[in-house]
């Protein structure tokens, strides 16, 4: 039996899972530069997308950020999306800045296969994430994710436009969205370009959690399915 093929974002309440695009290598590389007004406001907008997440205890055991946390909805729905996942997929522009900004041991814990046109190696970290470069498009990426992951689901862990890539080629079973109590007014939408006539969705659950977030889950259906 094989798993579902799911993603999970945090999104704000006008429909963005990200601030407007910033390079890189200006928000985290060697050459980074924090004055900036640009940077300083993606990190802003950033932390406030995702403030319920970084106070749990999960995270911070996730990332190895020492003891302590908090307990609770939010706490559980961050484990058990990652308990779930027993392999992960992304796009080439998501793993260009998790290159720079992640710690040595990534925080996946599964293999990882990267949509890119770079031939590369496999990149192993400590903790048992693995990064493989498919040069060969998504659906291939996904066959070698399935493989790998048995009977546990795939992630699809972004960016947005690699989601999208899944999402309108009918891979996608379900997702689940954080919608966080925040406005960007402008920066990386989840559904741009998303293929309306042909998807459905079906709601599965809605949680509301102190914090001020509401997990939003629905499974994925094709309009003309019976």
């Amino acid at each position: 039996m094989t798993g579902k093929v799911f993603f999970s974002v945090a999104m704000s309440l006008d429909g963005f899972v990200a601030p407007e695009d910033v390079p890189a290598q200006d928000l985290f590389g060697p050459q980074r530069k924090p004055d900036d007004p640009k940077v300083r406001r993606w990190l802003a907008q950033w932390s406030e997308l995702h403030q319920a997440t970084f106070p749990q205890r999960f995270f911070r055991e996730n990332l190895k950020l020492g003891q302590g946390g908090e307990e609770g909805l939010d706490n559980d729905v961050a484990r058990m999306t990652h308990e779930r996942i027993g392999a992960n997929v992304m796009g080439k522009r998501m793993f260009d800045a998790g290159e720079l900004s992640w710690p040595e041991e990534a925080p996946f814990h599964t293999p990882v296969f990267v949509v890119t046109h770079e031939q590369r190696d496999p990149w192993e970290r400590p903790g048992g994430t693995t990064f493989h470069f498919v040069n060969d498009g998504i659906e291939a990426a996904l066959v070698q994710a399935r493989q790998v992951a048995g009977d546990r689901d795939v992630r699809i862990s972004g960016g947005g436009t690699t989601i999208m890539e899944y999402l309108n080629a009918g891979l996608v079973d379900e997702f689940m969205i954080t919608l966080s109590p925040v406005l960007f007014g402008t920066g990386i939408r989840l559904f741009e370009g998303v293929d309306a006539d042909r998807l459905g969705l079906e709601p599965v659950s809605a949680e509301a959690s102190p914090r001020g977030v509401t997990y939003l889950t629905y499974a994925v259906r094709e309009r003309n399915a019976a």
